[in-house]
């Protein structure tokens, strides 16, 4: 069996930057760091920097003791969290992801200009969330155009995306909203690591006959990933470690392509090769 990477897969420049952060904040045994809310989407990746450099993580501000630092996640926090952190005199390290910053910063300019939002994005997700606390004035969060129709909007908006969205459907939000609203103020969010992974992994399902995501059930671009794969290919599989590899997915097949999320290390995916590869050499032994 063929065993093939897509061409842009895991690590995203805002991950990257995030745990070499976090890493760099490691203090001594008796100097902890804590990120306010999970760092990344991986689970197996927040336990390695919690056995290896003594970052904690806690679910929000109110959880810090005698932490020395709080790490901002990548997804960011709220503007009226980061106001409480400044208060505290604790040391903050900001490891929010430029491409998160950025729509943060367009919603509070475009909100003081008089602009409502809308943002398509999931409102339990944190990026949205902290993003949306930015805005001075009313917030639409949609996933859907059928959530948009039902929408009381005015006729001045700006428009902005999750930053792990689909491009195709973003679009979509966007023609309804001009064909609705009278001023539109758009602007393109989505990373460019989400839009070359979701390329990347649509030209790999294509081909392939079997497909292997990798990274954190909870992280969304992971699973915009994984129904990207699903569509094209039907034997596509959403896993976060080589523990969940089944052998049995593989009968018969020629070519099994593999991705993986922007939150999704490296090693972990070097784990999942490996075992495909002991799956196939048994298999065909």
């Amino acid at each position: 069996m063929k065993i093939e990477l897509a061409k842009n897969y895991g690590f995203c420049f805002g991950v990257k930057r995030a745990i070499k952060i976090a890493e760099n904040s490691a203090g001594s045994q008796e100097s902890t760091s804590a990120t306010i809310g999970e760092l990344i989407h991986n689970s197996l990746e927040i336990n390695r920097l919690k056995d290896n450099f003594r970052v904690k993580t806690l679910k929000n501000i109110s959880e810090l003791t005698d932490e020395k630092r709080a790490i901002i996640r990548t997804h960011g926090i709220t503007k009226g969290d980061l106001e409480k952190l400044k208060t505290t005199g604790i040391e903050i390290v900001d490891a929010t992801c430029p491409f998160v910053t950025k729509p943060q910063n367009i919603v509070e300019k475009m909100s003081n200009e008089g602009y409502e939002i809308v943002i398509f994005g999931d409102i339990n997700h944190p990026e949205v969330r902290g993003v949306m606390s930015y805005s001075s004035k009313p917030v639409h969060v949609v996933l859907s155009i059928d959530e948009l129709k039902s929408t009381k909007l005015p006729q001045k908006v700006a428009v902005i995306s999750q930053t792990t969205k689909k491009i195709e459907e973003f679009i979509s939000i966007v023609t309804h909203l001009m064909q609705r609203v009278k001023e539109v103020r758009v602007f393109n969010t989505i990373c460019n690591a989400t839009l070359e992974n979701q390329e990347a992994v649509r030209e790999l399902a294509s081909k392939a006959d079997v497909m292997v995501i990798v990274g954190g059930k909870n992280s969304s671009n992971t699973k915009q990933l994984y129904l990207i794969a699903k569509n094209l290919c039907s034997n596509s599989y959403l896993i976060e470690s080589e523990s969940e590899l089944n052998s049995a997915w593989f009968n018969g097949k020629k070519h099994c392509g593999v991705s993986a999320g922007a939150s999704t290390p490296e090693w972990v995916i070097q784990n999942v090769i490996k075992e495909l590869e002991k799956i196939d050499k048994i298999s065909n032994s």
